[in-house]
C-alpha cells in the first residue's frame, strides 16, 4: 500500500526551524567568523593563514589536558550512571500506588535547575556548615573539596549522580514497562533463571531506550559546566576545568576570541561526530530487530 505524502507538514514545522535558524545558525555563523580573525581593542583584522587558531588550538597541551579530563569524567558517569539506572529500574514497582510514588520521587531531581543542584552541593559539602562535610570531618575523614584534588572529583561525579541517574532510571522503566507479560509467562513455563529473564528478554528490550539514555547522558556530562562551575570553579587548580569551563575562561576571562572561536568549533564538531556514532549504532539496532 501506497502512504499518501502530505508536504503540508512543513509548515507546522516550519516556526521551530526559523527559530533554530536565528538561535543557532546565526550565532555559529558568527563564531566561525571570529575563528579566522584576530581580536585586539575591540577591531577584528583577517588572518593570513585561516586556519591559525585550529592549528594553535591543536597543538595546545592546555586543551588537550582540557579533553582528557572530559572525557575521563564522561566515561566514569556512564559506567555509573547506566548501570545503576538500569538497577533502579528493575528494582522499581510495576504497578499501584508505589508504582506511581517511585515514579514523583524519581523525577524531582531532574526538575531542579542546575545551577540550584551546584549551589545545593556546594553547601552540602562544606567542612563548616555542610551536613556532608561536617559528617566526614567528624569521622575523622579529610575532606575539602576546594583544596584535595579526589575529593573535588569525587563530588562533581556523585552529584551529577545523583541529579541524572533518575533519567536513565525512568527510560530503562519505560523500556520494561512496554514488554508485554507473555514473554515473562514463557519464561515462567521454561523455568529461566532471572539472570536469564534478563539477558534475553527484559535487555533486548530496554536496548532502544537505553541507547538514548546513554546519549543523553554522555551529550549532557560531555558539555557539563554550570554544576562543577558553582561547586569547584575548576578547582583545585585546573583538576575539574572541563572543556566548556576552559572556553568561557578563554573567551571571557582572557578575551581570545579568536582561539576561543577554534576551540568552539572543535568542540562542537567533536559533539556531531559522537551524535552521528550514536545515531547510526541506534539505526542499526532497529533495522536489526525488525522496526
Amino acid at each position: 500500500m501506497n502512504k499518501t505524502v502530505n508536504q503540508k507538514a512543513w509548515f507546522l514545522v516550519l516556526p521551530v526551524l526559523l527559530l533554530v535558524a536565528f538561535s543557532a545558525v546565526i550565532p555559529l555563523m558568527t563564531v566561525v567568523n571570529y575563528s579566522v580573525q584576530d581580536a585586539f581593542a575591540g577591531d577584528f583584522y583577517p588572518l593570513d593563514d585561516k586556519l591559525e587558531w585550529f592549528k594553535q588550538m591543536l597543538a595546545s597541551e592546555r586543551m588537550w589536558n582540557a579533553l582528557g579530563r572530559q572525557v575521563t569524567f564522561s566515561v566514569i558517569i556512564l559506567a555509573i550512571e547506566i548501570p545503576l539506572g538500569i538497577f533502579v529500574a528493575l528494582n522499581m514497582p510495576k504497578k499501584g500506588f508505589w508504582a506511581s510514588l517511585c515514579l514523583v520521587l524519581m523525577s524531582l531531581p531532574l526538575l531542579i535547575p542546575w545551577n540550584v543542584v551546584g549551589t545545593i552541593w556546594q553547601i552540602f559539602g562544606r567542612v563548616d556548615i555542610g551536613l556532608l562535610g561536617y559528617t566526614l570531618s567528624a569521622l575523622g575523614i579529610d575532606y575539602n573539596y576546594t583544596q584535595d584534588f579526589y575529593a573535588a572529583w569525587i563530588t562533581v561525579i556523585v552529584m551529577d549522580v545523583w541529579h541524572w541517574t533518575s533519567l536513565v532510571a525512568l527510560l530503562a522503566y519505560a523500556g520494561l514497562q512496554s514488554i508485554p507479560d507473555a514473554y515473562y509467562q514463557a519464561a515462567k513455563i521454561d523455568q529461566a533463571s532471572r539472570w536469564k529473564v534478563f539477558r534475553y528478554i527484559e535487555l533486548p528490550k530496554m536496548m532502544g531506550v537505553l541507547m538514548i539514555a546513554i546519549l543523553l547522558r554522555f551529550m549532557d556530562s560531555f558539555m557539563i559546566y554550570t554544576e562543577p562551575f558553582v561547586v569547584t570553579g575548576g578547582g583545585p587548580g585546573n583538576s575539574t576545568t572541563f572543556l566548556s569551563i576552559d572556553l568561557v575562561k578563554m573567551a571571557l576571562g582572557q578575551f581570545d576570541l579568536g582561539p576561543a572561536a577554534a576551540f568552539s568549533i572543535m568542540y562542537y564538531l567533536v559533539i556531531l561526530l559522537i551524535s552521528y556514532v550514536f545515531y547510526t549504532v541506534m539505526t542499526n539496532l532497529d533495522k536489526r530487530d525488525g522496526h
